[in-house]
């Protein structure tokens, strides 16, 4: 390398450059405020109130165009700053997901945000490592790079000193020194990091939930059709008789579906981010309700991911000379929670000898050791760190000193602890009769909480089994500890080929693993399960691809942050269970309001369709039918907002049930307005304008009441809605009333008919209730 290339740029250097170049980062093409709004303005609904308003214009009803306008320009404000919030939650979201990167500044190296970097930074890359934009390889390990998300080859391919390698691949085995040559728009993919997906399929639920409006929209295309006939031939005037269809399409359509979809969605990712947890994959919510297999890692999961080297056992060498030779390799890859613990126990070291490293060949997992070539007081050695029957191999031990090696690993597993071996040979290039050094003990204290959280989820449904690389020994001491009742077996004592789910259901924990054991361990239970699996390192990544919902732990490496569903952004399995309790109650949210949704405009087509028929009229004007949506999109959207409570079992979409539950309250409903219409008419004998007022009034009331019913399997009053939806809903119950009262755009009332409209809509309210338990009795049958 030349002078500049050791030294790297210097911060002023960097900041020229990233003037002239700009940051290192894509910016990602957003709608324009101009787009969203035409996206809204033109939309079916939209369309419809605007042909209403004119149609009422052509009619000569003046007032009614002006009106429907106001609510035109309002409901497209709404739609407008409801997916404004909905998109300032994705944002903030992938704020979080930044990917540090080693670099050479002012002659230092340190670690930056990968969008400060610019053309002439050199920078330093380990296994698992996302290359942060476009490089020339100035120094290689071992280097094989894996191009997928850009070629869609699946395998890595190597690549030597001189190689350019693009930006969004990532470093599958080995370590580099390269120099970046194009960041941001000008790197030849023109790919981004890390980010939230924002464009995804839609989850079971969602689509179930819009299937389910297409069908609503489907009836209310034929009632208003049925009922369009029918008074046409009775000689109804033909405009007047469009303008109330269109405004029933209003009223029955769900308007606010998608809006009420993204949000509630929308907020509980962003409510899961304040919890540590961030969701790449939105649509993984829905499987992430479902969850009821969690198969996890020790570290990190369990643990609590700070590990320590608490003793060290010597053999031929020094406590703080293993340590010195130990952290020869260790520099190379800070970030890795065993080299950190090296590190930190070196940086102890009150004589820090000066040990120059020559040349290495970092660990990975087939290797399962690191091996260093350095100088120390003028010599040349190899140093070999790794698992303990890897190195084991590598030396040269009598009799005693075996026995006492084994005594001490036998020993160290009992009392749970991980343990790395260091070896040494003198003026050699070869690891072969080398000198036991000595054996570094680390420790990772479990949670304290780690087997309450897991005794929890097991109630609520989930069975966890633990996965782990420790013996047999570890994993028996540490499964007894959590809690886990069941077989802990070694990989080497199962059959893979005949392992069946029969067998998995009866093993809590699986000691000694491979990442080939986790794929395996995986597809296997999702023929019974919705499976959920933890992961950190480079070799996690097709069990975290082929899981229903891949987790990436606080400490994975940046490319499995990149393929999993979810990131947790510290440690603990108490983070993945607040993860699984946010995604159900986000599931709650949609289904009661697929309920209500399915409910309301069953109860509103019908009824109107029916009682037109007998009437030959419409019992509801089209301003009031159009108000009426309106005022019935304000408390759907607080729904968003509204609480819930935590299922103990994975959320199923029951499509029975729930079309029975939904089918029963809209019944009550048309029953309800039938016996409404009877009663006004036949035994207090008022008016027409008057009748369609107090049913606006009914119509809106009941309709708000309905949430209140729908939200919650419990009594309503036993569990009342959040204080968003309560206050939504009596504020608009309370504007309907007043124009009822007032004659604010249709036939004034008394109060005493919009007393007895509120007695009347509470007492069919508690019929509604009955409904819960009579489904219930039904599906029993």
């Amino acid at each position: 390398m030349d002078g500049k290339e050791m030294t790297g740029l210097s911060s002023s250097e960097a900041g020229e450059i990233r003037k002239k170049v700009g940051s290192n980062f894509i910016k990602e093409e957003k709608e324009s405020l101009i787009k969203k709004t035409l996206k809204v303005v033109i939309s079916p609904i939209s369309l419809m109130l605007v042909a209403a308003a004119f149609l009422s214009l052509i009619i000569g009803k003046v007032f009614d165009f002006y009106f429907i306008f106001s609510l035109f320009f309002l409901n497209s404000f709404v739609g407008i700053f409801q997916e404004h919030k909905a998109d300032k939650a994705i944002e903030k979201l992938s704020e979080k997901l930044k990917i540090s990167v080693k670099v050479l500044r002012d002659g230092k190296w340190k670690f930056i945000d990968s969008s400060e970097l610019v053309p002439g930074d050199v920078i330093e890359m380990v296994v698992g490592d996302i290359v942060p934009a476009d490089v020339k390889l100035l120094e290689t390990k071992n280097v094989s790079i894996n191009e997928s998300v850009l070629t869609g080859e699946s395998l890595p391919k190597e690549k030597k000193n001189g190689d350019v390698v693009y930006g969004g691949s990532y470093l599958s085995t080995g370590w580099l020194r390269a120099e970046i040559t194009a960041t941001g728009k000008n790197t030849f993919f023109n790919k981004t990091l890390l980010s939230v997906e924002k464009s995804r399929k839609r989850s079971v639920l969602e689509q179930d939930i819009l299937s389910t409006s297409r069908l609503l929209m489907i009836i209310s295309l034929i009632s208003v059709f049925i009922l369009t006939t029918v008074l046409l031939i009775e000689k109804a005037n033909f405009l007047e008789t469009l303008i109330i269809d269109l405004s029933l399409l209003i009223a029955g359509i769900p308007v606010a579906l998608p809006v009420v979809m993204s949000l509630i969605i929308s907020l509980g990712v962003l409510e899961l981010a304040k919890k540590n947890t961030i969701v790449r994959r939105l649509s993984s919510l829905d499987d992430l309700a479902n969850v009821n297999l969690l198969l996890t890692d020790k570290t990190g999961t369990l643990t609590k991911n700070q590990m320590n080297i608490p003793k060290i056992i010597p053999y031929n060498l020094k406590e703080d000379q293993i340590i010195l030779f130990a952290s020869a390799s260790a520099f190379k890859n800070e970030k890795d929670t065993i080299n950190h613990a090296i590190i930190e126990r070196f940086n102890l070291l009150k004589d820090k000898e000066a040990l120059k490293l020559t040349d290495f060949i970092p660990a990975d997992s087939e290797r399962k050791h690191s091996t260093s070539f350095v100088q120390f007081r003028g010599k040349n050695y190899i140093v070999s760190v790794g698992a303990s029957q890897v190195i084991e191999k590598f030396c040269k031990m009598d009799r005693k000193l075996k026995t006492k090696y084994k005594k001490d690993l036998e020993e160290l597993s009992t009392e749970g602890y991980k343990t790395l071996v260091v070896a040494i040979k003198e003026n050699s290039k070869t690891e072969k009769s080398m000198k036991l050094a000595g054996i570094l003990v680390f420790a990772d204290p479990l949670l304290k909480d780690a087997k309450g959280v897991i005794d929890y989820l097991e109630e609520n449904g989930i069975q966890v089994k633990m996965l782990t690389g420790d013996n047999l020994e570890i994993s028996k001491r540490i499964s007894k500890e959590l809690g886990l009742d069941g077989i802990v077996i070694q990989r080497n004592s199962i059959n893979w080929k005949s392992l069946n789910l029969s067998q998995i259901q009866k093993i809590v924990t699986f000691s000694e693993v491979l990442p080939s054991d986790k794929l395996a361990l995986v597809e296997k239970t999702k023929q019974k399960y919705v499976v959920a699996v933890t992961g950190d390192g480079i070799n996690d990544l097709p069990a975290i691809k082929n899981a229903d919902v891949g987790i990436a732990v606080s400490n994975a490496v940046d490319a499995l942050k990149n393929s999993a569903d979810i990131v947790l952004l510290s440690s603990g399995i108490s983070v993945i269970k607040d993860a699984i309790i946010e995604s159900r109650k986000i599931f709650s949210r949609l289904y009661t309001y697929s309920v209500y949704r399915i409910s309301e405009s069953f109860r509103l087509i019908i009824s109107i369709l029916v009682l037109g028929l007998i009437a030959g009229a419409f019992p509801l004007t089209a301003t009031q039918l159009i108000l009426l949506a309106f005022l019935n999109d304000l408390p759907i959207i607080s729904l968003a907002f509204n609480r819930v409570k935590n299922t103990s079992r994975p959320a199923k979409i029951d499509v029975k049930k729930r079309f029975t539950l939904s089918l029963l309250f809209g019944t009550v409903g048309i029953i309800n307005s039938l016996l409404f219409y009877f009663l006004l008419l036949d035994v207090f004998h008022v008016s027409f304008p008057v009748l369609e007022t107090m049913f606006f009034l009914k119509f809106t009331v009941s309709g708000h009441l309905l949430i209140y019913v729908a939200h919650t399997k419990e009594r309503w009053y036993k569990f009342l809605p959040s204080k968003s939806v309560i206050f939504v809903t009596m504020g608009t119950q309370f504007i309907a009333t007043i124009i009822g009262i007032t004659g604010l755009l249709m036939n004034p009332i008394p109060i005493t008919a919009a007393l007895f409209v509120w007695l009347w809509a509470i007492f069919w309210m508690q019929i509604t209730e009955l409904m819960k338990i009579f489904q219930e009795k039904i599906l029993k049958q």
